[in-house]
């Protein structure tokens, strides 16, 4: 079946300012999460078979990796799988680019390792080299490979030594084509969750809350990203920290560095960030489901009301996108994205940037390109 528009936009004027991809793989993503879904039920048992000897290894270390967006799936779901664990085991988010830099600081040769190791196209030479430091400084590490691209070298890796790596491939449509990560980011995201804190409860709200903002929301999000704002910034706390930091990257991203973005928790923007707000900027708070944490998100907006600097306020919640607050923050931080990801391409086209290809001077690419790897030899 056809469609004739994303994001209410017509396909022809999505094409024409070049933002079809991103608004097709911004609009795709309950389908996909469904998709994603139905296909991990089929690989379960394989699954669990490579990783229920390794959760049941003592002080066992899961090192969730990536680079960018990539990064911040781990930055998000570290403290929520820590709960998982048994004493003694821990999770920790360690950036692919923070590995190959200072591979030394970050692998310990002691202790049994786990690589989750996210990757969009897999080729990004900093995740290939991530997984080769790991296999030199860690013996016996395993590798568990989530990508959206089954035929790049990430998908290779796992071909050498298939004992000690699993290949978790996504569906090819969340292998996306624009230059911002979307679909991909919220399914590699969904994956992680499915694997090692499946809730079935959480899934259903968190889909069903996705297709009502698609169909009711759009209009509230597009007249957000017409205030003119010059600086942009998300809070959020614990695990909706991170979601911040991806939706201030996908801001920054989409609209080609127009509009400086930032991110921070609320009470930490009191430390020194909140000092650049003023008459031209925008702030949007992402308000947790825990009662306790949203009292200081709270705190923060009314702080921000009574300043009276900012050019615009706004707050974004569970109650007022499913009229409930039952979703672990982790869950909801993929229903806040899609949100911020909505927000960054009305704003693109608004400036008349192509949100598919922002950056058509190659500055920077949708891979990333002119990194030189250096063999490392332990002084």
């Amino acid at each position: 079946m056809s469609v004739d528009s994303y994001l209410t936009l017509p396909v022809a004027a999505l094409k024409q300012a070049g933002g079809y991809w991103t608004a097709r793989e911004i609009s795709q993503q309950p389908q996909i999460w469904r998709q994603v879904t139905a296909e991990h039920q089929p690989r379960c048992a394989a699954l669990q078979q490579f990783l229920q000897p390794l959760l049941a290894t003592p002080l066992l270390r899961i090192i969730l990796t990536g680079a960018g967006t990539s990064a911040y799936i781990g930055q998000a779901l570290a403290a929520h799988l820590q709960q998982q664990l048994q004493p003694g085991q821990r999770v920790e988010a360690i950036a692919t680019t923070d590995l190959v830099s200072n591979p030394g600081l970050y692998l310990d040769p002691a202790l049994p390792t786990l690589l989750v190791s996210y990757g969009r196209s897999g080729n990004s030479p900093e995740s290939v080299a991530a997984v080769e430091l790991a296999e030199q400084l860690v013996p016996g590490c395993r590798h568990l490979l989530i990508t959206c691209n089954s035929q790049g070298k990430l998908a290779q890796f796992s071909q050498q030594d298939p004992e000690r790596c699993y290949l978790y491939a996504l569906p090819d449509a969340t292998h996306d084509q624009s230059f911002a990560m979307t679909s991909s980011f919220s399914s590699m995201y969904l994956a992680t969750l499915l694997t090692f804190a499946p809730d079935n409860t959480y899934l259903q709200q968190l889909i069903s809350g996705a297709e009502q903002l698609l169909q009711h929301r759009l209009a509230e999000i597009k007249q957000q990203a017409e205030t003119p704002c010059r600086r942009m910034v998300f809070l959020g706390s614990g695990p909706l920290q991170a979601i911040a930091r991806e939706a201030a990257l996908k801001y920054l991203e989409l609209t080609s560095g127009q509009i400086l973005s930032h991110y921070e928790s609320p009470l930490g923007f009191r430390h020194g960030p909140k000092s650049l707000v003023d008459a031209g900027t925008q702030v949007l708070v992402l308000q947790s489901s825990d009662a306790y944490t949203s009292r200081y998100d709270l705190d923060l907006l009314a702080e921000l009301q009574r300043d009276q600097k900012a050019l615009r306020l706004d707050r974004l919640s569970e109650q007022q996108l499913l009229g409930s607050s039952s979703l672990p923050d982790a869950w909801l931080g993929l229903l806040l994205i899609l949100w911020c990801q909505a927000l960054a391409c009305f704003k693109s086209m608004q400036l008349g940037i192509s949100p598919d290809n922002p950056c058509p001077g190659g500055q920077v690419n949708r891979v990333v390109q002119g990194v030189t790897l250096y063999p490392y030899v332990k002084a």
